[in-house]
């Protein structure tokens, strides 16, 4: 088992470094070809930052393929499954469209057409969902056209759920790496814990997704130097669908032993082993939440689906007082708990200091998400040691008036266009319809 370990963090290490290194050069060319569009309403972020992150990030994907298909262990993947090629064609084809659309912004009805070709092209070379199991039951088998469509619904589902969370930066990658670490587990689980040759497929796949998201991070985390753009984002969504797919399209659940010594014993333990199965978007439980939100939000207003809004999660986090980063980290700490709680139920089931552990994990997310409501102050004779904003209203006051009156202002310059920002991209003066969240009552 020390030998394929050694081959998926070699694997991991290529593609974390090949996405790495290509993300800067990729900087460069997205400026170049004015791959950076101007801010929008919804936006976060105050200056034009370029896009087109995805190239690096399918850089890493076709990196790490080639290393791994020349490993000795890793190479029976691609001897005895057609499930890698079938990948690569899809997100070939996806990260095309994505490219084309930080580029030019293609309409949504197009990008999901793309999506829905993508998934057929993997479906045509076996990529597909052939079963799917059912707690009390056993292993349903799908028909042709039911496996199909399923797949499919998967693939659109997943990327589209990515895109939607891709709003603040490093939050995206970072998402879905948490996500893919704890899949990666389960499936590696499946493979070496169970001999079943058919999870190796999935447990590579994950293996790559998390070193695509690592190398993309440093670039992307807030103040954010490049985004992932949709080359990125839907790509990163479709390779994550292709794990999920290939891990409950091709296991063969009998071949788990779990249907043994009746149907209440096989039901007690297929349910908490086949959750990430029967459920895998479990593991993007955030994204799929803000995806269905975002969906019901605006067909009751009579928009359309795809319309933009800042009505996303990470925006009603910051609305709240959070400040970027710690939003983004709230919702780290959110996919984190459930992925690896999903994953530590389906081995452990019977272990009540699990759940506990998860409900108590809960609370603390909860108290973390609404601590901007709940503002410590400070003891009057302790106000002068700490800062304004944990002083009572009347002293913070006084001390923002101070403040301002011992600052002299300094008169605005106007800014050139064509100067370099300091993100590289071109600056731009201060908009009325972004707060200025950077003043004495902020966390920032």
């Amino acid at each position: 088992m020390g030998q394929p370990v050694r081959e998926y963090l070699l694997t991991l290490c290529v593609t974390v470094a090949v996405t790495y290194l290509l993300t800067g050069p990729v900087r460069k060319f997205a400026i170049a070809v004015g791959a950076m569009p101007e801010i929008r309403a919804r936006d976060v972020h105050r200056e034009p930052t370029p896009r087109l992150g995805g190239i690096a990030m399918f850089g890493g994907l076709c990196a790490g393929l080639l290393v791994a298909d020349h490993l000795q262990n890793l190479n029976g993947v691609f001897e005895l499954s057609n499930e890698p090629r079938a990948l690569l064609s899809g997100a070939a084809l996806i990260w095309l469209v994505g490219v084309l659309d930080d580029k030019f912004e293609l309409d949504a009805l197009i990008k999901l057409g793309a999506q829905m070709i993508s998934a057929g092209v993997m479906v045509m070379q076996g990529l597909t969902i052939l079963w799917i199991p059912v707690p009390g039951i056993g292993t349903v088998l799908l028909t042709p056209w039911q496996g199909n469509l399923l797949t499919v619904a998967l693939v659109v589902i997943t990327i589209n759920a990515v895109n939607f969370v891709d709003g603040l930066d490093g939050l995206a990658a970072g998402t879905v790496c948490i996500a893919t670490c704890a899949f990666f587990l389960y499936a590696y689980r499946i493979w070496f814990g169970y001999g079943i040759e058919a999870a190796a497929p999935a447990t590579l796949f994950a293996a790559i997704l998390m070193g695509m998201c690592l190398g993309f991070l440093p670039h992307n985390m807030h103040p954010a130097r490049i985004f992932m753009g949709d080359s990125g984002s839907m790509l990163i969504g479709l390779v994550l669908a292709a794990a999920a797919i290939s891990v409950t399209g091709q296991v063969d659940p009998d071949t788990m032993a779990l249907f043994a010594g009746g149907e209440r014993n096989a039901t007690h333990a297929m349910l908490p082993v086949f959750i990430p199965l029967i459920l895998p978007l479990t593991i993007i439980a955030i994204p799929m939440t803000d995806l269905v939100l975002a969906i019901v939000r605006r067909t009751w207003k009579g928009q359309s689906p795809f319309a933009a809004d800042r009505g996303h999660l990470h925006h009603r986090l910051l609305e709240l007082g959070h400040s970027h980063s710690r939003a983004v980290l709230i919702m780290y700490f959110w996919s984190g708990l459930i992925a690896f709680g999903t994953v530590a139920y389906s081995v452990h089931s019977a272990s009540m200091w699990i759940v506990l552990a998860i409900a108590a994990l809960s609370a603390v997310g909860l108290l973390l998400l609404l601590l901007p409501r709940f503002t410590p102050r400070a003891p009057r004779w302790a106000e002068r040691l700490v800062p304004p904003r944990y002083r009572h209203a009347e002293r913070a006051a006084e001390a923002t008036l101070q403040v301002d009156a011992a600052a002299e202002p300094e008169p605005a310059r106007p800014i050139a266009a064509g100067v370099s920002g300091v993100n590289g991209a071109t600056a731009i003066g201060p908009r009325s319809r972004f707060p200025d969240r950077r003043k004495a009552g902020s966390s920032r």
